[in-house]
């Protein structure tokens, strides 16, 4: 994972390089509130010839759905179909704090727009969609009803996988009914059971024979190698920390309550009142040994 952006962003191109010299399959990028996902993926693929690249992710409710697909269209070509579509919702705090848009319904946002991309690489008709979400053309409030259906000029020749980050039942669910994979942030191999029943529910609603061989279960799995399991474990801890803590409200936070569903409910909560308290190092020590070891390789 090429991670976020700080003041300044860095790619790390000579490991991703030696990455792709080794045999790896794909390199990440993300997006936050400081670089955009898009502009370094285009970056790496320029200067790789074989690694894929995927975003982790690219927020939905910053761009449209035919947005997103030109773009991923356009990278699709350039690099010899070597991009991966990573789509999110991101959180309420970044997409009205930061976007200035409604947050919405994210799980009806993720399979409309994910339809839409989908329509939009088939070509077999001018693009029009009716849902609550997107409307295209669009006729609301402001429209001046001139919109037309168009075709997009671009031919997409190859699949391009599309991947959602979600972690929600309701969520997981319509990944597997319209995504070809979804990647959970972290995951304990020994506890599938929490995405279980959403998973064949939306696979179920998908139709057409769609099965676990036609969707990817990919959780992000960090790896910290070093002489001292403790000290590595640190490492972890801070990340864990500020998602199950501080990403989000405290009665909105999706990794909280993800958290909780792995069985850590005392400690997700305590972790939670901690980091909102400007605890953080408090935070970061209330994050257990046992879950660290369930979701990472240290």
């Amino acid at each position: 994972i090429a991670g976020y952006s700080g003041k300044k962003i860095a790619l790390p191109m000579d490991v991703i390089k030696h990455a792709e010299s080794i045999g790896y399959d794909s390199v990440w990028t993300s997006e936050a509130y400081g670089s955009d996902a898009i502009t370094p993926a285009t970056w790496i693929l320029a200067n790789t010839t074989k690694i894929k690249v995927g975003t982790a992710i690219m927020q939905m409710p910053a761009r449209s759905p035919a947005m997103a697909a030109m773009t991923a269209m356009t990278l699709a070509q350039l690099s010899n179909d070597r991009f991966i579509v990573g789509l999110g919702a991101s959180g309420p705090q970044v997409v009205e704090g930061w976007h200035g848009v409604p947050y919405g319904k994210p799980v009806t946002r993720l399979k409309e727009y994910i339809q839409i991309m989908n329509k939009v690489f088939a070509r077999e008709e001018a693009l029009h969609f009716e849902g609550k979400e997107y409307q295209i053309p669009y006729h609301g409030p402001g429209a001046t009803n001139l919109g037309k259906p168009l075709k997009s000029i671009m031919v997409c020749e190859d699949k391009i996988p599309i991947y959602a980050a979600t972690l929600t039942p309701a969520g997981v669910q319509a990944a597997a009914e319209v995504a070809d994979g979804f990647f959970p942030i972290w995951m304990d191999p020994e506890k599938f059971s929490v995405f279980k029943d959403p998973i064949e529910k939306g696979l179920k609603a998908a139709g057409g024979g769609k099965s676990l061989n036609d969707f990817d279960v990919a959780p992000f799995v960090t790896v910290i190698i070093g002489d001292d399991v403790k000290q590595c474990m640190q490492m972890i801890r801070g990340n864990m920390a500020l998602y199950i803590g501080g990403m989000g409200a405290r009665g909105k936070n999706f990794y909280n309550d993800y958290a909780k569903r792995l069985g850590y409910e005392g400690e997700a909560k305590q972790i939670q009142d901690l980091y909102l308290d400007g605890k953080k190092m408090e935070a970061m020590a209330a994050v257990p040994d046992k879950l660290v070891d369930e979701i990472a390789l240290v």
